[in-house]
């Protein structure tokens, strides 16, 4: 049979299935904390059994224990730690998914960045990234299939003063998916990213004891409040669904609205005329 005479009860059945998860293996680096460990409690939440990764071991155990998955101490800036995840992984079985979502940036004006913390950024926002991918990339080509998911950011095309370099990351972050996208079509291996704006995580929570910025920033988008992280890890768990089968080389916004106005919403309802 096939959705031309399947009856109505097995079309609904499938597309249930195409949420599901169960059965398969997913892979989290920055499981510990944010978006990473939101990431995995959504792929766990949908059946997958999740192997946590992240550089802050007793956090990453924690979200382990938690959600009955294993957990590993990795450097996601080290091609050799994310070499060995990458084997720990593919010794337990097929890797369906594999999310990488470690980001740091510094936030100083262009002329004033030294080349360590130029290569710092660069080191863990691209060049880690690229190990994840090409690691987990060569995984699922030979495997036949799987869902890559990495973390982009709005700065990839919208700025401001003290973001040139983490922007210029996450934009080459994007690119890396797009070709890495073309690449591995052909595989049945999907490569995406998720593009958040502001997200309400541990690490912002100095910046709530200055609400004119925090508010300032939350203005900028369409619901005038920040993301609480479950909302990209619910865009994360649907690129690693089959209900996404066909979505490949996309940077997914969840942003808000952030990349879809000119500035802040102003309220104003005036006409303007010549």
């Amino acid at each position: 049979m096939n959705e031309a005479t399947d009856d109505i009860g097995a079309r609904l059945a499938r597309y249930r299935r195409s949420f599901d998860l169960t059965g398969k293996t997913a892979v989290v680096l920055g499981a510990a904390s944010g978006i990473g460990k939101a990431s995995a409690e959504a792929l766990a939440a949908l059946g997958a059994s999740v192997i946590c990764a992240d550089k802050d071991r007793a956090g990453v155990e924690r979200t382990a224990a938690a959600l009955g998955g294993a957990a590993h101490a990795v450097d996601a800036a080290a091609a050799d730690d994310i070499a060995a995840l990458a084997i720990a992984a593919a010794q337990r079985g097929r890797v369906d998914i594999a999310v990488t979502t470690p980001a740091m940036h510094i936030r100083k004006q262009f002329l004033d960045y030294s080349d360590d913390e130029f290569d710092r950024i660069v080191g863990l926002n691209l060049r880690g990234v690229f190990f994840f991918l090409r690691a987990f990339g060569r995984i699922m080509r030979d495997q036949g299939g799987g869902s890559l998911i990495a973390t982009s950011s709005v700065r990839a095309t919208t700025l401001e003063p003290g973001l040139a370099i983490y922007g210029a990351t996450k934009a080459g972050l994007t690119q890396l998916v797009r070709g890495l996208a073309s690449e591995l079509g052909q595989h049945n291996v999907r490569v995406n990213a998720v593009v958040p704006s502001i997200v309400d995580t541990a690490l912002v929570q100095p910046l709530k004891a200055r609400p004119e910025i925090f508010d300032k920033l939350a203005a900028h988008t369409v619901f005038n409040r920040w993301s609480a992280p479950r909302e990209v890890a619910t865009a994360v768990a649907f690129l690693a669904c089959d209900a996404a089968s066909y979505i490949t080389g996309t940077a997914l916004a969840v942003d808000g609205g952030w990349t879809a106005i000119d500035g802040p919403p102003s309220g104003l309802t005036e006409t303007a005329r010549e």
